[in-house]
């Protein structure tokens, strides 16, 4: 058997034909439901009871079931469910096909065309392959067994002796034109499929949507581990540098950075801890998770750790009318506070001499709050080639990045011999 016939005989008698098959058979089975009813309605509307009782009733019956098949598939659970039964019995790559209910009309009328469709072929195929396989047994048989030729099976011409072998010939014949039949039936739902059942433009934006949202999520937790993780490991080897260098000449400073070592890492694992309940969808089993740091909260303790790590920061607060951290509105306060945050990382790994830190609310004479202003300065090691004004850098794109999502703008660079990071973000008069 050459190559060309032996995948000739796979298309119609392997696997995936076989699956196919059974698909059509599946919509067959779909459509009785249907077909009884509109066997009731044909049997009352042409005053003669029983079922199957003609065939011409038969195929009115089939007719009329047509109709109610294409009415009942615009539910919306239609499509994800058909689409299921294609991508695991037709072979059909899944993306392809639509994922999620159909919501619009359009794809509702194009998923009830592919379920009238698949009902429809499904039934006459199911037929075919209950009436055929028995109708060329006998046929194959008829030559052999004298009881068949005798018997009144509407077949007696095929029992005379001038073409007594004629029968096996039809019934073979009968076979494998149900075996083409139903692979060819296959394969016009398999190419229909993704036509029908496929995403519609709004199906994909809405997929587009969904992936942006859930980069947007990655993204957020991504700078969350960052500066957390980051910060405190930039702090924490610092402080144990220095610790290592006045071990045995200032046993007190030791012990502070000992203390704000433990602290930094106390810290950072309990935010470690929050950022591993957000990836896990907002576990409930972890009620202990640390909140978000904000400026309230959590400044000065972010201050105190970086001078334990040697380096001196002089921090200017103007908090505005309430003269406290308090009044700023939440999500504003965290990202403030990790936007200090990285800037005190960039000065400890890359800066030398002291930092200076002005963090200051500005508003209208109301008193209504219009934008946050931080601004951080601190001598750039001299070691390092001085780079443009920019935002560079894994940590401080994402300092960028909160700031623009508040609406804001960060620049960083090199500012009048020194290394210079501002962020405005704006309040839009909003107070907690």
């Amino acid at each position: 058997m050459g190559t060309g016939m032996r995948a000739g005989v796979g298309v119609v008698l392997g696997a995936r034909a076989r699956l196919r098959w059974v698909h059509l058979v599946l919509g067959g089975a779909l459509l009785m439901p249907y077909f009884f009813l509109a066997q009731v309605v044909v049997g009352v509307w042409a005053g003669r009871g029983g079922f199957l009782s003609s065939t011409p009733l038969t195929f009115a019956s089939y007719g009329l079931s047509l109709p109610l098949v294409a009415a009942t598939a615009v539910f919306g659970l239609v499509r994800p469910l058909s689409a299921g039964a294609v991508r695991a019995l037709c072979g059909v790559p899944g993306e392809r096909l639509a994922a999620g209910p159909a919501r619009s009309w359009a794809a509702r009328g194009r998923t009830s065309a592919w379920w009238t469709l698949h009902l429809g072929v499904g039934a006459l195929v199911s037929g075919i392959s209950l009436a055929v396989p028995p109708m060329a047994v006998v046929l194959i048989a008829l030559p052999f067994v004298s009881g068949l030729r005798a018997a009144e099976l509407g077949l007696g011409w095929f029992s005379t002796d001038a073409a007594p072998y004629v029968a096996p010939l039809l019934g073979t014949g009968l076979l494998v034109g149900l075996v083409l039949c139903a692979a060819g039936a296959g394969e016009l739902l398999a190419r229909t499929a993704p036509v029908l059942l496929g995403p519609t433009a709004a199906d994909r934006l809405a997929a587009a949507e969904e992936r942006a949202a859930d980069l947007a999520v990655r993204n957020r937790l991504a700078r969350e581990l960052h500066d957390a993780v980051g910060h405190a490991l930039s702090a924490v080897t610092l402080q144990a540098v220095a610790a290592r260098r006045v071990l045995d000449s200032d046993p007190a400073f030791v012990r502070e950075a000992l203390a704000a070592i433990e602290d930094t890492t106390r810290r950072t694992v309990g935010e470690l801890d929050t950022v591993l309940g957000l990836l896990r969808d907002g576990d409930p089993a972890r009620p202990e998770a640390a909140p978000a740091p904000t400026l309230a909260a959590d400044l000065e303790g972010l201050l105190a750790r970086t001078r334990a790590a040697g380096t001196a920061v002089t921090a200017h607060q103007h908090p505005g009318p309430a003269g406290n951290w308090e009044q700023l509105p939440a999500i504003a306060s965290r990202e403030a506070y990790r936007i200090v945050q990285e800037g005190l990382s960039n000065a400890l790994r890359h800066g030398t001499g002291p930092v200076e830190l002005r963090i200051a609310v500005r508003g209208t004479h109301d008193g209504t709050l219009r934008e946050l202003e931080i601004t951080m300065t601190n001598p750039p090691d001299p070691a390092e080639r001085p780079q443009p004004r920019t935002t560079g850098g894994r940590g401080l794109h994402g300092a960028a990045e909160r700031a623009t999502l508040l609406g804001g703008r960060l620049e960083a660079g090199p500012h009048q011999g020194l290394w210079r990071l501002r962020a405005l973000l704006p309040l839009g008069g909003a107070a907690r």
